[in-house]
């Protein structure tokens, strides 16, 4: 389990696709098949990753479909 960030620790940036998924309050099955389809984006350090931004990016498309 993360702890909260302090002032003087630097926040993650890069997460694990089981984090990934918890901050975006789905299943780590949806986030898998969101990665499959290209809608969630990953980077590869030794496993799949997803950057904060990558999670920002993805919430901003839902976003975007759901306004459409």
């Amino acid at each position: 389990m993360a702890t909260a960030p302090t002032a003087s620790a630097p926040q993650r940036r890069l997460h694990r696709v089981e984090a990934a998924a918890e901050m975006l309050g789905v299943k780590r099955s949806t986030a898998d098949e969101e990665i499959r389809r290209g809608r969630l984006r990953t980077v590869q350090v030794g496993r799949r990753l997803v950057p904060t931004e990558y999670v920002e990016e993805y919430i901003e498309l839902l976003k975007s479909e759901s306004a459409a």
